[in-house]
């Protein structure tokens, strides 16, 4: 059954939480030597996978460092110490190198498991908490993630250890990352799925539309002006030259704008345009015509290929239509 707790016990214990991993993950950082170069080097430079390897709340965290070295360039796959001694250890193949996690170092299984590793001659690393265990005593080198206490108020549940074993497994993810030259490309395709996949694939002019391509030219009357902008359903046109090349655009304000002058039904385009919109180019990303359009605070861009040559409009609707964001 719970308790009454004042809001200021609970914002308290949140920011205690917090202050106390942030601090036993800046301890680890100190920690880090010349070693660790050394081995990221080695992991890069290895035929074979990553195996990661924990029980408990260690294997958890082990499953989340396996799906970050996956997405992120290092094969690696994920041995439950338990299932190891049970069938699971035909996983491990010659050109592996183990990562082994557990905040003691002295469980059962792992004392176990670590003797069978050595007989198949494969690399320990160790990520462990007790620098004085079995698994630290053994591995052939050791990611020191020990915390002087846990987040919790019994200095019980794993939450300190845990935060420091998964910022470590990051760390050296990221470096493994750089060591490969992994590029956002190579990013992308791990990720072709979902709004990240999007963000990463599509690109403006996969967002264009061929029969919505509104333009007028700078001698175009009113008329024909606004007949371009209903037709187009951006709420703009754009004028452009005899090679199509873009010299300015008409918007709903332009228009607003001219009317409110006077200007009337022999009002050309190009007095109503605005001469030099922004523009991106067809294959420039998404996400890109996105950020573009929030930093200018406007809906739309002009796309032009590399010639300068008009090829559509793109809309801030087209890109959260297509689920980017």
């Amino acid at each position: 059954m719970s308790r009454k707790v004042s809001t200021t016990a609970v914002l308290n214990r949140a920011k205690k939480t917090l202050t106390v991993e942030s601090e036993a993950i800046a301890a680890c950082a100190g920690r880090l030597s010349e070693d660790f170069v050394a081995w990221v080097e080695r992991i890069s430079a290895s035929p074979g996978r990553l195996i990661v390897a924990g029980i408990g709340k260690s294997a958890d965290i082990g499953r989340k460092l396996v799906a970050t070295f996956n997405s992120t360039g290092q094969p690696s796959a994920f041995l439950h110490a338990a299932d190891a001694l049970h069938g699971d250890l035909g996983l491990v193949q010659e050109g592996d190198i183990v990562l082994c996690i557990s905040k003691s170092g002295n469980s059962p299984e792992i004392k176990v498991l670590i003797p069978l590793l050595r007989s198949l001659g494969t690399p320990i690393i160790a990520l462990t908490g007790n620098q004085d265990g079995y698994l630290a005593g053994t591995a052939d080198f050791v990611l020191d993630a020990t915390v002087d206490q846990e987040a919790c108020p019994h200095n019980l549940a794993p939450t300190a250890s845990t935060a420091s074993q998964l910022a470590l497994g990051d760390a050296l993810a990221m470096c493994l990352m750089d060591t490969r030259g992994f590029t956002a490309a190579d990013f992308a395709a791990s990720h072709p799925g979902g709004a990240l996949g999007k963000r990463l694939y599509t690109r403006v002019i996969d967002l264009l539309d061929p029969e919505r391509r509104p333009a007028v030219a700078p001698e175009a009357p009113l008329a024909e002006v606004i007949l371009s902008m209903s037709a187009g359903r951006f709420g703009a046109t754009v004028v452009v030259d005899a090679e199509e090349k873009v010299l300015g655009i008409v918007t709903d304000g332009d228009l607003r704008r001219g009317f409110e002058r006077g200007w009337g039904s022999d009002t050309k385009a190009s007095n109503l345009m605005s001469p030099a919109p922004r523009t991106i180019a067809p294959d420039a990303l998404a996400v890109e015509a996105f950020q573009r359009m929030e930093s200018a605070s406007i809906t739309s861009l002009v796309v032009v290929d590399e010639s300068q040559k008009y090829a559509g409009i793109v809309h801030l609707h087209d890109i959260l239509r297509e689920g980017i964001f």
